[in-house]
C-alpha cells in the first residue's frame, strides 16, 4: 500500500507522508506514542512533537493521560483539524451499551468533539473495575459484533472518522471482516524485527488495511508479567547493531526507520523533546536495501509483549493459552 505525499503543515518543520485509510482520510506514517508517559510529562511531550512536525498523537483511554495530551494539543496552537488523533476502546466496555459513552468520555478529556480513529483495544472483555493484571473472574464474554455494531454507530453518529482494531490476529479480523458494514482501517500490533509479521501485514493489505507497529524498540519498558528471562534485548542484536555502526545511526534510528519503509505506521514514545524530534526525523531517513534485507532476516516469530497478562493462571475464561487463544500462533 503506498504513501502519499504531503504538503507542509502550519509550524511543521518536518514534512511527514502520509497514507490513504478506506475512508480516504490522510493518516501520517509517524506518530507520538503515549502509552507509560508519566503525569505531569505528557503535555510538554505532545507540545515539542507538535512544535517539530508531528502531526499524528496516539492516545488509549487506559493509559490515563488523555487529559494531559488535550492539554498539550490545546497549549501548542496547532489548528485540531492539523491533528490525526487515534485512541482505544478499553476491555471493560466491549458491551454495545458502553462504547459511545466510553468515546465521549475520551472524546472530553482530549478536548475534542471527534476521533480520526478509534480501536478495540484487545479482543478481551473484562468486568468494569478490574484489577491489571485481571483475576481468572474478572473475564466476561460479550460478542464482538455487538462490541462492533457500536463502533459503526460512532462512525454514523460522526463521533469517529474511522475505526479498527489492536491486538487482533488475522482469524479474529476475519470474523469482523465477515460481518462489517464499516470496515476495519487499522490493525495496531506489536512489531519490530524479531516479530516482523508479513503474513499479518499482507492480510491486512488485501483488505484495505493498514498496520501500525507498536513496540518497534522490542518493548523493554513492558510489563513485568510479559518478560521471560530467555527473552533477547532486540537492541543489542548484534546484526543491527552492525548496521547501525555502518550507517552511523543508533540501533533505535534503524528499528523506527525500518517500520515506516516496510509499509507501517510507526508510534515511537518519548518525553524528551530532543528525542522527540530526533525519532520523527529517523524515521523518515531511509536505509539502504542491503540493510533492510538483513533486517527482514532477523525475523524470530518472537513476541516480546506476549499477552501473559491475559491468561492467569487458573483462568477459566478465553484466553487460557495467550499464544493459542489470543494469538492464534501455531
Amino acid at each position: 500500500m503506498g504513501v502519499d505525499a504531503q504538503a507542509p503543515a502550519k509550524k511543521a518543520k518536518v514534512d511527514v507522508p502520509t497514507v490513504t485509510l478506506n475512508n480516504g482520510a490522510k493518516m501520517p506514517v509517524v506518530g507520538l506514542g503515549t502509552w507509560k508517559s508519566k503525569p505531569g510529562e505528557v503535555k510538554q511531550a505532545v507540545e515539542a512533537a507538535l512544535e517539530c512536525g508531528y502531526r499524528h498523537l496516539d492516545c488509549a483511554a487506559i493509559y490515563g493521560n488523555e487529559g494531559e495530551v488535550g492539554e498539550g494539543l490545546k497549549a501548542s496552537g496547532v489548528d485540531r483539524k492539523e491533528v490525526f488523533i487515534t485512541s482505544k476502546l478499553w476491555n471493560a466496555f466491549h458491551a454495545g451499551a458502553d462504547v459511545e459513552d466510553a468515546c465521549k468520555d475520551t472524546l472530553a478529556k482530549l478536548g475534542t468533539d471527534y476521533l480520526d480513529l478509534y480501536l478495540i483495544h484487545w479482543p478481551i472483555c473484562l468486568k468494569k473495575g478490574h484489577p491489571m493484571p485481571p483475576t481468572p473472574q474478572d473475564f466476561i464474554d460479550v460478542p464482538v459484533e455487538e462490541t462492533w455494531r457500536a463502533m459503526e454507530q460512532l462512525v454514523e453518529k460522526g463521533l469517529v472518522k474511522a475505526i479498527g482494531v489492536s491486538n487482533f490476529s488475522e482469524k479474529r479480523l476475519q470474523e469482523i471482516i465477515s460481518l462489517a458494514k464499516v470496515q476495519p482501517a487499522m490493525n495496531q500490533v506489536e512489531s519490530h524485527p524479531y516479530l516482523q509479521q508479513q503474513k499479518l501485514k499482507d492480510f491486512c493489505e488485501s483488505k484495505k488495511m493498514f498496520m501500525t507497529a507498536y513496540g518497534p524498540l522490542g518493548s523493554p519498558d513492558r510489563p513485568p508479567r510479559c518478560v521471560d528471562e530467555s527473552d533477547p534485548v532486540l537492541m543489542e542484536d548484534k546484526t543491527l547493531c552492525e548496521i547501525a555502526k555502518n550507517l552511523d545511526r543508533s540501533p533505535a534510528d534503524v528499528l523506527l526507520r525500518w517500520a515506516v519503509q516496510r509499509g507501517s505506521i510507526v508510534i515511537p514514545k518519548s518525553v524528551t523533546p530532543a528525542r522527540i524530534e530526533s525519532n520523527l526525523k529517523a524515521a523518515l531517513n531511509p536505509l539502504p536495501e542491503d540493510a533492510m534485507q538483513k533486517l527482514k532476516d532477523m525475523d524470530r516469530h518472537l513476541r516480546l509483549f506476549n499477552g501473559k497478562m491475559w491468561a492467569p493462571e487458573g483462568t477459566t475464561g478465553p484466553i487460557k493459552d495467550a499464544k493459542v487463544d489470543l494469538w492464534n500462533d501455531p
